[in-house]
């Protein structure tokens, strides 16, 4: 069920709370003073604390502090026997998950307790999802030019400065602009994609901004748009290189006032959100052919960041095979194979035109037609899409 840590000075109160946790599942640890059961949490595997507000050697509200600073996700629950309003709501300010009042009601205990142990349970989970989500995401390589551009995140990041990524077709930019949000102030925030090259001209602008009820034929009801969806959060506009100049002159607005306005309507909306832009053209050229605004670039380019192609951080393929064949056999629930010195070496010597996208797919085809052991034949035989 999980391990819960008891500190109080009274040992009647310790024992009853041993024996009711007990019955439950639990696994009771007892301290009957604050020094002792800090040092007990510090061993770490504490799923749940009962803490005793007022003890003689250490007072509880100094052991809570102590708590929280290492580990805040942990619930402590306030028990005294000279509870009043003040008390609990002080130690619901400082972080308690609850407070219960001496003497302990055993229905009340009970509740408190499975609400806890619901909160641990959702915290841990979330810990895995997480873990799951930034390995998925994860920027993987130690060349010289993946380097300067993890060093850039971790400066660029905490700040609101707008970033440009740029790179070919399938180099992870969209990685670079997880990363800049991740490591942002807005973490806990949305996180909103759009794709401007995979949505027609005339469907962009509502898409951005949203649209009125009766604002156009299919606008059966009114719709938010990705700026407001991502207020408070990052807007990352993927291939924005492909956005009509209509659209372009939108988005210029939007940056310049923080405000937009729904297709169909007249009414300004306040968004406060990071936009964070990507393409693989070069949007000096398209200023100059006239399908890009200038402006726009240069409100878009506070920050430039280029995500290097493949074949130029050829010494960072050994670190992605690895990367890749954990996370697809992961994916897939399938054992996961080896890879040769001598099959890094073939995989080394390919062109990679796809990038790391082209990468992932050729280790996900050899983890499927190869044995146990990816080898050099394998690469040979199945690297290319028409195989031998």
């Amino acid at each position: 069920m999980g391990k819960v840590l008891v500190i109080d000075d009274e040992k009647a109160i310790r024992n009853t709370l041993k024996d009711i946790l007990g019955l439950e599942g639990y696994d009771v640890l007892l301290a009957e003073n604050g020094p002792q059961g800090i040092e007990l949490f510090a061993k770490g595997g504490i799923d749940i604390v009962f803490l005793d507000i007022k003890m003689p050697e250490m007072d509880g509200m100094e052991v809570l502090d102590k708590l929280q600073e290492a580990a805040p996700e942990v619930p402590i629950i306030m028990i005294s026997g000279h509870g009043t309003i003040e008390t609990a709501v002080e130690a619901i300010k400082k972080g308690a998950y609850d407070f219960i009042a001496k003497p302990l009601d055993l229905n009340r205990i009970l509740i408190t307790l499975r609400n806890a142990t619901d909160k641990t349970s959702l915290v841990q989970e979330t810990k895995k999802l997480k873990s799951k989500v930034n390995k998925t995401f994860d920027i993987v390589g130690e060349s010289d030019a993946i380097k300067r551009v993890k060093e850039v995140i971790d400066k660029v990041a905490p700040t609101e400065a707008r970033v440009m990524i740029t790179g070919s077709n399938g180099t992870g930019k969209e990685l670079v602009a997880r990363w800049l949000h991740e490591k942002s102030q807005r973490a806990a925030s949305s996180f909103v994609e759009v794709n401007c090259a995979a949505i027609p001209s005339e469907l962009i602008e509502s898409e951005l901004f949203g649209h009125e009820k009766g604002a156009f034929t299919s606008a059966v009801k009114q719709r938010k748009g990705k700026f407001e969806q991502a207020d408070g959060g990052t807007l990352f506009l993927d291939e924005i290189g492909d956005m009509s100049l209509s659209a372009q002159a939108k988005v210029l607005r939007a940056l310049q006032e923080n405000k937009v306005s729904r297709v169909g309507g007249d009414k300004d909306i306040n968004v406060n959100v990071r936009v964070v832009a990507a393409t693989n053209k070069n949007l000096l050229e398209e200023i100059a052919k006239g399908t890009f605004r200038e402006d726009l670039y240069h409100r878009l380019s506070v920050i430039l960041i280029h995500v290097p192609s493949l074949v130029d951080r050829l010494e960072d393929i050994p670190l992605l095979a690895e990367h890749f064949l954990d996370l697809i056999s992961t994916e897939y629930s399938m054992p996961r194979p080896k890879i040769s010195t001598e099959a890094i070496a073939e995989l080394q010597k390919l062109k990679w035109t796809g990038n790391v996208r082209e990468f992932r797919n050729v280790i996900e085809r050899l983890m499927i037609l190869s044995g146990k052991e990816i080898k050099a034949d394998d690469v040979k035989m199945y690297a290319s899409p028409q195989m031998n």
